[in-house]
């Protein structure tokens, strides 16, 4: 079993430049470091209050390489994946994923989160946060069985030959619970800031109507369920067994999701993580329905399904470990059966106390998050570049840095934080982005390019390092 202390020991082990190029390594010798924003005439939107931020936050960073990772990918949601207009007199924002020209739900809420502070001083920026509320919502009244959607609405699928066809507008259709509650969490997050329940339209009221709807739908009480998902493929990971319906489950009021966050099909279809999430949004509706739209019986069913939910889970979501006493598993079936592992994708166990779900010192997680970061848990890998858990995703060589983001932010362990910063900066292969993973040996080796979600996340724990541990920014080289 791992400990904290091999961690840091292993962490601090890691020197500057490892797999960045030579001419990188120059530059950073040389305490130049190049922007890689795109030009501003060539950026897809452009907020004031995130460019004032950055000058703050880079004022505070001594370390050059830190601060030149920081500025360009704070911001890379807006400089690169934001289409905004008004259409029909409402706001409209599209933000696509990165390499993929498409809108997953899960990204585009998770891409603009840590913008969301910024809106009650930066009116542009709100729009800008109503528009995708509003292109949200919908996506959902489209489909809320679908993950991801195009802007063109007229536009085929791709994915064409996935059975059953996605409707036009829908780029692909994997059914993960995740997907509806980051619409409910978004569409919060801006009426806890603001206090304007203008967004709370005709349109959103009837999506979230369709959210619980397919939440007690796929809950299968009658053993049955509309959804099913086939594709051709040679990744196994592709779509769920048994023509596309998952494995068997029992019904015990969780929620079946037949996809992970990372758009990988589950193992069990209760996904843990994901059904306690359901849990949030479900209560967090339940607010929103009482205070700002005076509709009792409908926040009563969102909080009695809180209830059903979350009390499944802590029965069949969680279990006694040989090592780590009770923990949760990361799936369950209600039979019994549990996949204990973890996925770097948002949500995960480790995630629990970042999206509030968990404070950081509630015992069960604790338990859990210490099982997560051991050999114990199959998808916790370690290599000579760094160590951190990943993803069935990418194969079982590849560190997710979205894992070491997520270990970081979750952490109350100072020493611990700058483990984690060190890996980052070792890992970035020279780009000054985040990625989707890289090889444990080698961090040139790395999966996708242009991944947005990645770096704004990278740029909300610099924020929350500035808060919380500002002397870490104080070294003139966090190695």
């Amino acid at each position: 079993m791992g400990t904290r202390r091999e961690f840091l020991k292993n962490t601090a082990a890691l020197t500057l430049g490892v797999g960045v190029p030579g001419a990188i390594l120059q530059a950073q010798t040389a305490s130049v470091f190049v922007s890689n924003r795109p030009p501003l005439g060539k950026r897809t939107f452009v907020s004031h209050a995130v460019d004032r931020t950055i000058l703050e936050v880079k004022d505070q960073i001594q370390d050059p390489e830190l601060a030149w990772m920081f500025e360009n990918c704070y911001p890379n949601t807006l400089d690169t994946t934001v289409d905004y207009e008004v259409i029909d007199g409402k706001p409209d924002t599209f933000v696509i994923t990165g390499d993929i020209d498409a809108m997953w739900l899960r990204d585009s809420t998770c891409q603009v989160w840590p913008y969301m502070p910024l809106i009650r001083n930066d009116k542009k920026l709100a729009l800008m946060i109503q528009g995708l509320i509003n292109r949200q919502a919908k996506c959902v009244n489209l489909d809320p069985y679908a993950n991801a959607f195009y802007k063109d609405m007229t536009k085929a699928s791709e994915w064409a030959s996935d059975r059953p066809t996605p409707q036009a507008g829908v780029h692909e259709r994997k059914w993960e619970i995740d997907s509806l509650c980051y619409v409910v969490r978004l569409a919060n997050e801006y009426y806890r800031l603001t206090h304007d329940a203008s967004v709370f339209d005709a349109d959103w009221d009837r999506a979230m109507h369709r959210i619980v709807e397919t939440f007690k739908t796929e809950q299968r009480k009658d053993g049955t369920s509309p959804y099913y998902f086939e594709r051709t493929t040679s990744r196994m990971t592709d779509a769920p067994l048994y023509n596309g319906t998952g494995r068997p489950s029992r019904p015990v009021g969780m929620i079946c999701s037949m996809f992970r966050p990372s758009d990988d099909a589950t193992n069990l279809p209760f996904l843990v993580p994901s059904n306690l999430f359901a849990v949030q949004s479900l209560r967090q509706l339940a607010v929103i329905y009482t205070t700002a739209l005076d509709n009792a019986e409908f926040a009563r069913e969102c909080s009695d399904l809180a209830n059903e939910v979350e009390h499944a889970v802590m029965h069949w979501g969680t279990a006694e470990h040989l090592i780590y006493g009770r923990i949760y598993a990361y799936e369950a079936d209600g039979y019994g059966n549990h996949l204990f592992m973890d996925d770097a994708n948002v949500p995960s166990l480790m995630s629990l106390s970042y999206l509030g779900i968990h404070k950081p010192e509630d015992p069960i997680y604790r338990r859990t998050r210490q099982y997560l970061m051991s050999q114990d848990n199959p998808w916790y890998v370690r290599g000579k570049a760094a160590e951190g858990y990943g993803s069935p995703h990418t194969g079982k060589q590849g560190i997710w840095p979205m894992g070491i983001i997520l270990r970081a932010l979750t952490s109350d362990d100072e020493s611990e934080v700058l483990a984690c910063l060190h890996m980052l900066k070792a890992t970035h292969a020279g780009t000054g982005f985040m990625h989707e993973s890289f090889n444990k040996d080698n961090p040139k080796d790395f999966s996708r390019k242009w991944f947005a979600w990645a770096n704004t996340l990278f740029g909300e724990l610099i924020l929350k390092v500035s808060r919380d541990y500002p002397s870490l920014l104080k070294k003139k080289k966090t190695v």
